[in-house]
């Protein structure tokens, strides 16, 4: 009795030890290249070039370092834990208005980005207001809304380390 009791636990603590570990994750898998890969001949030479495949996300292309230049507007900071727009951050959106009304046809997606102190949620939040007030200000200075949109980054991508 004893001995099958013994034996009962062991395979309960072995079922459980299994269902507990369970199997690995799957490896990951690299994305294979573009395959639409452009043939040019030079002088009877054949050079295959292939097409750079592009990042799923902003977010993927700057952790990579492929986003593209902001080109002439300025980033802008926050102080620590604050939404609201500092004297030079005005200075530099009044600047960025500037090319926007030489610019009419241009638009901008206006990042906001926070460090990792805080919660995901508190600092998404904080990314959101920050990135809604640059937006407010240039809408202020006569920049259309339809031309401005918001993002939020919060801890996930920040501009300081």
């Amino acid at each position: 009795m004893f001995d099958r009791l013994i034996a009962t636990l062991y395979g309960l603590m072995l079922l459980v030890f299994l269902s507990l570990t369970g199997c690995p994750p799957p490896a990951a898998t690299k994305p294979e290249p573009s395959s639409a890969a452009a043939q040019a001949t030079d002088k009877g030479k054949q050079q295959t070039v292939a097409k750079p495949s592009a990042p799923a996300s902003s977010l993927e292309a700057r952790r990579e370092g492929k986003a593209p230049s902001a080109g002439p507007l300025k980033d802008i900071y926050f102080d620590f834990d604050r939404y609201d727009l500092r004297p030079d951050a005005r200075d530099t959106l009044k600047t960025d208005a500037d090319w926007f009304k030489a610019n009419p046809s241009a638009r901008a997606e206006i990042e906001g980005h926070c460090d990792e102190r805080g919660t995901n949620e508190y600092n998404l939040a904080l990314g959101a207001k920050r990135a809604q007030a640059a937006k407010d200000y240039l809408n202020s200075l006569d920049i259309a809304k339809e031309r401005l949109s918001t993002k939020s980054y919060g801890e996930e991508l920040p501009v300081c380390k």
